[in-house]
């Protein structure tokens, strides 16, 4: 009888474990975004550009990143984004969390078949299996993950300086057509929907769960979250744009802030453009 009631009581805190866990996500989810805001509107270098300008720039530096064929000039812009997230207070080990650990995760596993697929100079070999790793099969990796991390970490940079709907708008300035930001926006808002939700929903859940619960049962509740979840969203996103749709919406951006662009701009944007032409005319 001792073990039964013990083995009760640690299925009923590994039920509530599971609930716990998903609002510790959630929480720190919204947490985070917050943060991003607060980080957006602080002081720093890219913070000062107009989001047009910054838009371009990075654009142009993330065209400069995937089109080079030389490591050497890889690895420069990859400083220079690490320069302007330090100067625009974005922490490397920020980056490190949020963007390099996943993205080398990703293509690291994307581009481990080619250490030993890619024909060339013998380097190394792995142990156990006998295969051969290539010096060619080496650079083809680390150009890869190179392109991969720098893009990122330049697309990071924008979001991590800029509040979400001044990027909408620069979009839109930047001719970018109406219903392609009305979606951006429409999915930025509704994530926060969704997480606002799901909290409520397992606090809710959490606080009723008063019986041990199986794994079975815990399987079930998680998948009858989700669905009650996913409708729940999908009926009120109807709704909302029924809603903005009658008061006059049409997908335009408006702000009370008007951007206004300075020479500094101007010069930060001809310095980003000048990177993909260089690269493209040192390769001719």
């Amino acid at each position: 009888m001792g073990e039964e009631r013990s083995d009760a009581r640690s299925a009923g805190r590994s039920g509530r474990g599971v609930i716990d866990a998903l609002v510790r996500g959630l929480v720190e989810a919204e947490r985070h975004a917050l943060d991003a805001e607060r980080l957006a509107d602080a002081a720093g270098l890219l913070q000062r550009f107009d989001p047009r300008i910054k838009l371009v720039a990075l654009f142009a530096l993330i065209v400069g990143a995937v089109a080079t064929r030389s490591l050497t000039t890889l690895a420069v812009l990859f400083l220079v984004a690490v320069a302007l997230a330090a100067l625009s207070g974005i922490s490397p080990v920020r980056l490190g969390r949020q963007v390099w650990a996943g993205v080398l995760l990703f293509s690291g596993l994307v581009v481990l078949p080619a250490l030993v697929l890619v024909p060339g100079e013998a380097v190394a070999q792995l142990p156990f299996v006998g295969w051969t790793i290539t010096l060619q099969g080496l650079r083809s990796a680390a150009f890869v993950i190179g392109r991969a991390e720098t893009a990122a970490t330049l697309a990071l940079l924008l979001v991590l300086t800029t509040p979400w709907p001044h990027v909408l708008k620069a979009l839109s300035g930047l001719g970018v057509p109406a219903v392609i930001v009305a979606i951006l926006g429409m999915t930025y808002r509704y994530i926060f929907v969704l997480m606002q939700a799901a909290r409520d929903m397992m606090e809710a859940r959490r606080s009723r769960v008063l019986a041990p619960t199986s794994g079975r049962e815990r399987r079930r509740l998680l998948l009858t979250a989700a669905g009650m979840l996913l409708a729940r969203t999908l009926a009120l996103g109807t709704e909302v744009h029924f809603a903005m749709i009658a008061r006059g919406y049409r997908g335009e951006v408006r702000l009370l802030h008007d951007f206004r662009t300075a020479p500094f701009d101007w010069m930060f944007l001809a310095l980003a453009l000048t990177v993909p032409v260089v690269i493209t005319g040192w390769q001719l």
